[in-house]
Parts: C-alpha cells; structure tokens; sequence
C-alpha cells in the first residue's frame, strides 16, 4: 500500500462497458474508525460482471455508483484497527469495502469471515466467494438439477461456469460448456471436467448443441444472454428450468436489445425461466460456503485464479473482463 492510502472513484458515467478512462486513482485522508467501527486494509479487490450495472445511469438493482466516489465492490480486507467488539485486529473479511486501500466499516457490509486454513484469502472471492455462492445458489436452488440432467452452461470456463459445471457433475449431471476460444474450451474439458464443450467463436452453437445434447437441455444455465442463449432455448428438453445469472454479450441496454421471441418454446416445452441475484441469498452464505469448502477439501473442486498487481491495474479491469480476456477469476491484488 501507497504512503498515503488511495481509491478508485468513477470520474464519468459510460454509456456501456466501463472502460478505464471513466475511473480516477485519488488520494484519500486515512479513516479513523469511531466507537463501534473498524479499519479495514484491504487484499483483494474483486472483479465481476455485476460491476457494469452499477456505474449504469439506469438503477438495476442497485442505485448507481456516484460520480466522484469511490468504485463499489466485493473485497478481501485485513482489520488493522478496531473498536467494535466482534471484529478483533487481524480478521481477514470479505465485504462491500470498495476499490480503495482503506476502508471504515460498522460490520454491516461484512459477508463473512475467510479461515485461513482454507488458503489464501482471494479464494474467498473466487470458488470460495461470489462465484462459487452464486454458482451453488443459482444451479440448485434455482436450476434444481437432478441426477441424469443435461446441464449446459454459458461462459462455462469463467469463475461461475467454472463451478456451476462441477458441482452439476457432482450433482450427477452431463454437462456442456459453451466457452470463446480453444483455449477455454480445452479447460473446459480438461480442468473443469465438461463432458463435452463448444466454441461460440469457431463452431455453428446451434449445430454443436444438437449433437452434444441430442435429448435436449434440462438446465440452462445463462451468463450471456444474446445468441448462445437464443440457440439454447430452441432446444429445451421439456420442464427444463434456465438460470439467469447474467447478460454479458449485451454491450448497452439503450436502446433495448431485441431478438428471438422465445415464448413458444417456453410454452411447448413448459419450461420456466428465473433470474439470479446473490443479494438474496446473503443469509444462506454459510451453507453455500460449508459445502465449497468440503469439496475443495476433498479434491472435488478446482479453480483457476487470474490476479493483477496493484491499484493501478483496477480501472481497465472490467473491461478486461468483458472481452474475455481472463483466464479464471478476476482479481486485484494491492
């Protein structure tokens, strides 16, 4: 950490994917924490999807991120001074504590503590973390496979596919991955045990989907949005259940996007269509973690980990993202 501690603040609104020219790197006066409060160094600073909606000028679900302050995010943080009681000096945290070096906190944007028995504290951005919580909550509560599924899953080689293909698996599904590049689609199937995988970049998806899912699709689970998924729902399996987790290959919702007309399909084949926000699983965050970290445990669970050095590196990162150009979960580390 610089001398004097720094943040990332948005400087300019995008109109799509936020690029590193619409963020500042500040110096900010170090925060004292008053009675009931701590201090918070932080680790980690995560990098995910999610992070486009927030700096939009059109609320989501969450009210935007002001012009001026500093960029919201999930972070891995050390508390390095305290005066609340349930937060002793030295408790690694994950939390909402922003792209900045020093964060005060009054423990109500702290989503749970990381053990360090469990390896180094970016797992609890990762499999550990947002991705692997959201991965678990979205496919069973919300995809509910069952044993003999065919699970298909978009960008299946990233921080979330990655986890939602192997818990599918574990779970006794077959499991497709739709992933951009050789690269990805060979991890895939090598590091992510896919039973089969397709490249949107070279092959025909529909075609692909076809042959590798000759029955149908069960559970879909979306991460893109766009024409994978237009591909995808032309062939559910009857009752499949399809898992909105997110809309990648949408760049700008102005004007609205448009494409198939998908109602049809969800009709014959009576299948059901549900979105997925982590937000509202906050109070089931230990029984998702419980069973992450028993699996890692047990050698059942990888992961694949892409970290970038220093404050400096924040800004161009969601853009980063968005071009794929990530190879596993996406973090900074300060």
């Amino acid at each position: 950490m610089s001398a004097t501690p720094r943040q990332v603040v948005l400087a300019a609104r995008p109109d799509a994917i936020p690029q590193a020219e619409h963020f500042e790197i500040r110096e900010a006066p170090a925060p004292e924490p008053a009675e009931g409060e701590f201090r918070v160094r932080t680790t980690h600073l995560s990098i995910d999807p999610a992070m486009r909606g927030w700096v939009s000028a059109v609320a989501n679900y969450a009210e935007p991120v002001a012009i001026g302050a500093p960029m919201r995010s999930i972070a891995m943080g050390e508390v390095e001074a305290s005066r609340h009681p349930d937060f002793d000096e030295g408790s690694v945290l994950c939390g909402m504590f922003g792209w900045q070096e020093l964060a005060v906190s009054d423990g109500s944007d702290v989503w749970f503590r990381h053990d360090r028995a469990h390896g180094d504290p970016s797992l609890s951005l990762g499999v550990l973390g947002i991705n692997g919580i959201t991965a678990y909550h979205a496919l069973l509560d919300v995809g509910r496979p069952v044993e003999g599924d065919t699970v298909v899953v978009s960008t299946a080689a990233g921080g979330v596919g990655s986890a939602v293909g192997q818990i599918a698996k574990l779970k006794g599904c077959r499991t497709v991955g739709i992933a951009g590049g050789a690269e990805k689609t060979k991890a895939c199937l090598e590091d992510f045990g896919y039973d089969a995988a397709i490249d949107y970049k070279s092959e025909d998806v529909g075609k692909a989907l076809d042959a590798a899912c000759p029955e149908g699709v069960n559970v879909y689970y979306d991460n893109t949005a766009g024409p994978i998924s237009d591909a995808v729902y032309a062939r559910l399996a009857p009752k499949a259940r399809c898992v909105v987790c997110g809309t990648a290959s949408i760049s700008s919702w102005d004007p609205w996007p448009t494409g198939p007309r998908i109602e049809r399909h969800v009709l014959v084949k009576r299948a059901s269509i549900a979105g997925f926000l982590l937000f509202d699983y906050v109070d089931r965050f230990d029984e998702a973690r419980n069973a992450l970290c028993g699996w890692l445990s047990e050698g059942r669970l990888t992961w694949k980990e892409h970290v970038l050095e220093g404050l400096e590196a924040a800004p161009g990162a969601i853009s980063m993202l968005y071009r794929g150009e990530n190879r596993g979960n996406l973090v900074v580390k300060l």
